[in-house]
C-alpha cells in the first residue's frame, strides 16, 4: 500500500534532517536522482539542449544543480530565472559547468524553450498554492505544445500538492521527480493529469502513517476472500440487488453481472417485471424476485442477504423512494448508486440516521446533487468535498471519476490507480455497484469494499481495453473481471 502525503507531513519529516545533516546534502541527494532521470530522458545527454526554469525556492535549486550536472556531460544548459534572489550556489554551480543564468521574461524565451529537448520545471515547489503570478503563467504557457519532454521538480508549477486542486495556467510534466514521498496531489485529479508519470526518489524521510494510501495490487488480493475448502454461497457472501426499471433495464443486468463475476455466492435480485425477466435471462443462477415500484413488503421477503445494492436504474419517483427508504432500514451493510442518490440527495438524514454501514458511489454529477455544488467545483477539489461528504453523512462515499476516490467518515482517503477513461460508458457505474456490493456481502468494511472494487473495476476495463486501448462496453467489464482477479492474485 502506498502512503500519500501533504506538504505539511513532508516539512515536518525534513525539519530533523536538515538540522541533522550538513547543509545541502538533501538537495544534493535530490538533484543527483533528478539529473539522473533526466539523462535517462534525454538517452544522450552529450550535445542535448535543457532549459531550466527556476524560482527562488529550493525547487529552483535542485534544478540548478541538476542542470548543473548535466552540462558536465556536455548538455547545453540555460537557466530562466524568475528572481534575482535563486539559489546562489546552484546558479555559479550552473555557470561553473558551462552552463548559462539569466532572468526570464525577454524575448529570447520563447526560441529558447521551442528548441529545448527537455525543459525541468523548478519554479514553484510543495508549498506554493493559488494562481500563478504572471511571469510564472508566461512561461508555464510556452511548454505546452513545445516539442521538448518537460520533467517537474517535486511537483509541477501551479499544482496543489496536498490536494490536486490545479490552477487553469499549471504545467503539463510528462515526467514528475518528487522527492521523500508520494505527494497526495500528485494522484488525485486533476493535478494528476498535470504530473504525468511520477518517480518518487527516496531521500532517507521517516514518515508517520498516512491518512490517504493507494492500494496496489498485493494489498487488493490480500482483501478479497478466496474460496477455501469448507466454503459454501452463504460463506462466499449474499447480496440483494434492488434496481432497474421499465426505462432502465439494463442496469440490473449490469449490477447482477458486475456481483457475479466478482465471486459472490449469491445474488438475490427485486425488481420491475421487465428488468426481471432480462436478469433472468442473462444470469441464470440470481435468484429473482419479481415487485412492483415501491412495494417493500417484498424486501422482507427475500431470505437471508449479507448486503444490499439499491439505486441503479431505479427512477426517482415516490415508489422508488420508498425503496430507497426501506432498503437503508435494513441492518445490513448498504450500497447506494445511481438514483438512490439523487433521492437521498432530498434526504440526507436517510444515511445519517442508519445504524449499518454505507458506501455511497457517486459520479460527480451525482455528488454535486447530493452536496449542493457545481460539478466543476466537485471536479477542482475532489479530496476536500470527498472527505468533507464521508464526515457530514458518517458514511463511505466512492468519488467516481479520473482519479475515484474513497473517504471514510473517520478521514481516512484511498486514491485508485487502476483508471481508463474508457470506463467512462454507460453501464460502467452498475458493474461498480455490483462489485463493491459483492465485497460488502463478502464481510469487508466498506472502505475496503470500495477502494479494492474500484481497483478491480479499473483493472478490468484496462483489460478491455487492450493495448493499444480501444473502446468497450460496460459487459466487457463484466467478462474481464475474473481475469482482473487472476492478475491481482497472480
Amino acid at each position: 500500500m502506498r502512503s500519500l502525503y501533504d506538504a505539511q507531513a513532508i516539512r515536518a519529516a525534513e525539519e530533523p534532517m536538515l538540522a541533522a545533516l550538513p547543509e545541502g546534502t538533501l538537495m544534493q541527494r535530490a538533484a543527483t536522482a533528478l539529473a539522473r532521470r533526466c539523462a535517462q530522458l534525454l538517452g544522450g545527454v552529450y550535445g542535448s539542449r535543457v532549459v531550466l526554469l527556476v524560482g527562488s525556492g529550493n525547487n529552483g535549486g535542485d534544478a540548478l544543480f541538476a542542470g548543473a550536472l548535466l552540462a558536465r556531460r556536455g548538455a547545453r544548459v540555460d537557466a530562466l530565472l524568475l528572481s534575482e534572489s535563486v539559489h546562489v550556489a546552484g546558479s555559479r554551480a550552473v555557470s561553473a559547468a558551462g552552463g548559462r543564468c539569466r532572468l526570464a521574461g525577454e524575448d529570447g524565451d520563447t526560441s529558447l524553450i521551442a528548441s529545448a529537448d527537455l525543459v525541468v520545471d523548478g519554479m514553484l515547489g510543495i508549498g506554493a498554492t493559488g494562481p500563478l503570478r504572471p511571469a510564472y503563467a508566461r512561461l508555464a504557457s510556452l511548454t505546452v505544445g513545445a516539442d521538448a519532454l518537460v520533467v517537474a521538480v517535486d511537483v509541477p508549477t501551479g499544482v496543489d500538492a496536498s490536494s490536486g486542486e490545479a490552477q487553469p495556467d499549471a504545467v503539463r510534466a510528462d515526467v514528475t521527480v518528487t522527492f521523500g514521498a508520494p505527494k497526495i496531489g500528485l494522484y488525485v485529479a486533476p493535478g494528476a493529469e498535470h504530473a504525468g508519470v511520477v518517480d518518487v526518489v527516496d531521500i532517507g524521510l521517516s514518515l508517520p502513517a498516512a491518512e490517504a494510501t493507494a492500494l496496489d495490487a498485493e494489498d487488493v488480493a490480500r482483501l478479497v476472500p478466496e474460496a477455501g475448502a469448507e466454503t459454501d454461497k452463504y460463506r462466499r457472501g449474499v447480496l440483494a440487488v434492488v434496481a432497474g426499471s421499465d426505462r432502465y433495464t439494463g442496469a440490473a443486468v449490469m449490477a447482477v453481472g458486475g456481483a457475479l463475476a466478482t465471486g459472490v455466492g449469491m445474488v438475490r435480485f427485486l425488481g420491475a417485471p421487465h428488468p426481471a425477466e432480462l436478469v433472468r435471462q442473462a444470469w441464470p443462477e440470481a435468484v429473482v424476485t419479481v415487485a412492483e415500484p415501491g412495494e417493500t413488503a417484498s424486501l422482507h421477503d427475500l431470505g437471508r442477504v449479507q448486503a444490499w445494492v439499491v439505486g441503479s436504474g431505479l427512477g426517482t419517483d415516490d415508489a422508488a423512494a420508498a425503496t430507497v427508504r426501506a432498503v437503508l432500514e435494513m441492518p445490513e451493510p448498504v450500497l447506494l448508486d445511481a438514483d438512490a442518490l439523487t433521492i437521498v440527495a432530498e434526504h440526507p438524514e436517510w444515511v445519517r440516521e442508519r445504524q449499518g454501514a454505507t458506501l455511497l458511489t457517486p459520479h460527480a454529477g451525482e455528488f454535486g446533487r447530493l452536496r449542493g455544488l457545481d460539478r466543476e467545483d466537485v471536479e477542482s477539489q475532489r479530496l476536500r468535498h470527498v472527505r468533507a461528504a464521508a464526515d457530514d453523512l458518517g458514511a463511505t462515499v466512492l468519488l467516481k471519476g479520473s482519479s475515484t476516490l474513497v473517504a471514510g467518515p473517520d478521514g481516512q482517503v484511498r486514491v485508485n490507480t487502476a483508471q481508463t477513461p474508457y470506463l467512462g460508458t454507460a453501464g460502467s457505474g452498475d458493474v461498480l455497484s455490483g462489485i463493491c456490493g459483492a465485497l460488502l456481502a463478502a464481510g469487508l468494511a466498506p472502505l475496503d469494499a470500495g477502494s479494492a472494487g474500484a481497483f478491480l473495476h479499473g483493472l478490468a476495463g484496462l483489460s478491455a481495453a487492450g493495448e493499444p486501448p480501444t473502446p468497450f462496453t460496460a459487459m466487457d467489464v463484466v467478462r474481464r473481471l475474473p481475469h482482473a482477479l487472476r492478475l491481482v492474485r497472480g
